[in-house]
């Protein structure tokens, strides 16, 4: 039953990119670099502390998201935003910080405790620019990518604080996200 959970969440989480590939491609879709390689790099850990925490089949959710995070690294450098500020800046550097910090922990609830809160925070140039540039990121793979980490809770093999709270904050902040693109496109029309 697990692995059937996560084969729907990667299923889900496959759909959910597809509009994305396209915006970035038709140049509709401006992914912002520093948060995608945030992303990436925190969800990267993520997935290993999940792994180490016996999450099973439903941490191979937040691997397979890992990977394509990365991928959106790569097309952000060409295709993304680039009106990079200073908060942005701080964002990122945030982001590399927890790097070591991670290392340091070596207690796994400890590190998703800290790439949680700075994941959250990497939110932050993504959605400063969306706040100005609503069009600029499509609702729809955020509110899927909801619905895929919510599913992988519920494939999770392991449910302790160490597994559930990353893929938890992401139901929170890409649903948040969703709400405020819908609410901003709807007061820009």
């Amino acid at each position: 039953m697990k692995e059937a959970l996560t084969i729907v969440a990667i299923t889900i989480g496959i759909i959910s990119y597809v509009p994305y590939f396209i915006g970035i491609f038709k140049k509709t879709v401006k992914p912002h670099p520093f948060t995608w390689f945030i992303w990436a790099t925190l969800t990267g850990i993520a997935f290993f502390a999940q792994l180490l925490d016996g999450g099973g089949a439903g941490s191979w959710v937040t691997g397979f998201t890992a990977m394509i995070s990365f991928i959106f690294v790569l097309l952000s450098i060409k295709y993304g935003f680039k009106g990079i500020t200073r908060t942005d800046w701080l964002t990122f550097i945030a982001g590399l910080i927890s790097i070591p910090v991670w290392i340091l922990t070596n207690n796994p609830l400890w590190s998703v405790i800290i790439i949680t809160v700075i994941d959250a925070l990497a939110f932050f140039p993504t959605f400063r620019k969306s706040w100005k540039e609503p069009t600029t990121e499509p609702a729809i793979t955020y509110a899927l990518s909801s619905l895929k980490f919510l599913i992988a809770i519920f494939a999770l093999e392991a449910i302790t604080a160490t597994t559930l709270l990353y893929p938890f904050s992401l139901v929170i902040m890409n649903a948040a996200f969703v709400i405020m693109l819908m609410y901003r496109k709807m007061t820009l029309t």
